[in-house]
């Protein structure tokens, strides 16, 4: 199976493969004043903070459901006695060899080395004048780490993020879903202007996808943008579980594509979210997460998707962003350049990058919490490798 995303890097971008460090545990260590009179002073424990607990679990989940605790790489840091830490080879202890070791296995290509990426393109079929997309809705295992262990998940065609759907502004489309989760679902096409019979939100437009049942979505697709497509019943768990994809719709004028208008030359999706799977892009955390690799010159884009419940402000280091389009409508004069992007649950950001600088550099989200603690870099964290 290939498991290469679209508009991310393939395998033969993969950096040479290197054995993972296995870092020592993390072990505190005191600091005492150095007078004689605080020599039978408490020591002061350090790297003690981890955001990451047992605690948070699956947020909002139907008071039918059971919580699923969400997964963790890491155990709770509590106060640890002031002892020496252990070593590890190479001179480093404790909280350095662990964050080594999370960054051996991110070089190490981590994110093709475990099953089930999403984003990968899904072709429509042709019925006349209507581009055809027919999905399955389904309950998945899904990886978020190699270390972690997989998580009771749902899925699109199996996977999360689900495939990503690719349309030109002015196309028919009918998206048909069949139903085989235990419970009853819908499907909303976010950012498009459609029939409000085609709008997705149970008891409003439609009755629910029942288990089993299948719902067929058709409509004259616009505007043109990155839009999403998610459920919209019990969509804190379900959305939170994975029931969302990116929905591309390309402007009907090819001069306004980005491959034209810009340039191009890689397209990529970065979809966020905050929920039973912890702190994710693309359905999946550091280590695990996928490097964006580009050549000296080249020009990329991103387009941000929030699909969680908390905001997420995308910090690049080494060269900027320019900020061409919200919500899929482009910003024309009002296009801005920054280095942190703060994008809100629902929003789509649209980013052009000139890589002009080379080097392996972070790309993560600026709350730091979600992108690292004691024992190392996690979460909502990757790399934009400029070769």
């Amino acid at each position: 199976m290939d498991d290469t995303p679209t508009g991310s890097p393939g395998p033969s971008l993969l950096l040479p493969r290197r054995s993972v460090l296995r870092g020592a545990a993390v072990a505190a260590t005191g600091v005492v004043a150095g007078s004689v009179a605080a020599a039978c002073a408490a020591p002061r424990a350090a790297w003690t903070f981890d955001p990451r607990t047992p605690t948070a679990d699956l947020a909002g989940a139907s008071p039918t459901a059971t919580p699923t605790p969400a997964p963790t790489d890491h155990a709770v840091h509590t106060v640890a006695p002031a002892t020496a830490p252990p070593s590890s080879p190479g001179g480093l202890s404790g909280h350095d060899a662990e964050a080594k070791a999370v960054v051996e296995r991110f070089l190490a290509g981590e994110w093709q080395q475990i099953p089930g990426y999403g984003n990968q393109p899904l072709a429509p079929t042709i019925d006349g004048d209507t581009r055809v997309f027919d999905m399955t809705i389904d309950e998945i295992t899904h990886h978020i780490t190699a270390t972690m262990d997989p998580v009771p998940a749902l899925g699109y065609n199996g996977t999360w993020p689900g495939p990503e759907m690719r349309i030109t502004a002015g196309d028919r489309m009918r998206a048909t879903y069949t139903n085989n989760l235990h419970e009853s679902t819908s499907v909303h096409f976010h950012g498009q202007s459609m029939p409000n019979a085609m709008d997705g939100v149970p008891f409003i437009t439609q009755p629910p996808i029942m288990p089993g049942e299948t719902f067929s979505y058709e409509f004259v697709v616009g505007p043109a943008g990155s839009h999403m497509y998610h459920s919209h019943h019990n969509a804190t768990d379900q959305v939170g579980r994975g029931l969302l994809g990116a929905f591309i719709v390309d402007p009907a004028d090819p001069a306004e594509r980005y491959d034209v208008k810009y340039g191009a030359t890689q397209d990529i999706i970065w979809i966020s979210n905050d929920a039973y799977g912890g702190f994710t892009i693309n359905g999946r955390q550091f280590p695990a997460t996928a490097p964006l690799v580009a050549q000296l010159g080249e020009v990329i884009v991103i387009r941000f998707m929030n699909e969680g419940v908390m905001m997420h402000p995308w910090h690049l280091h080494g060269m900027p962003m320019r900020v061409v389009a919200r919500d899929g409508y482009p910003l024309g004069s009002a296009e801005f350049t920054c280095d942190t992007l703060g994008v809100n649950p629902g929003e789509r950001f649209d980013v052009v990058i000139t890589c002009d600088n080379p080097g392996a550099w972070a790309f993560h989200c600026h709350i730091l919490p979600h992108a690292e603690g004691p024992r190392g870099m996690f979460g909502m964290v990757t790399a934009l490798i400029v070769q």
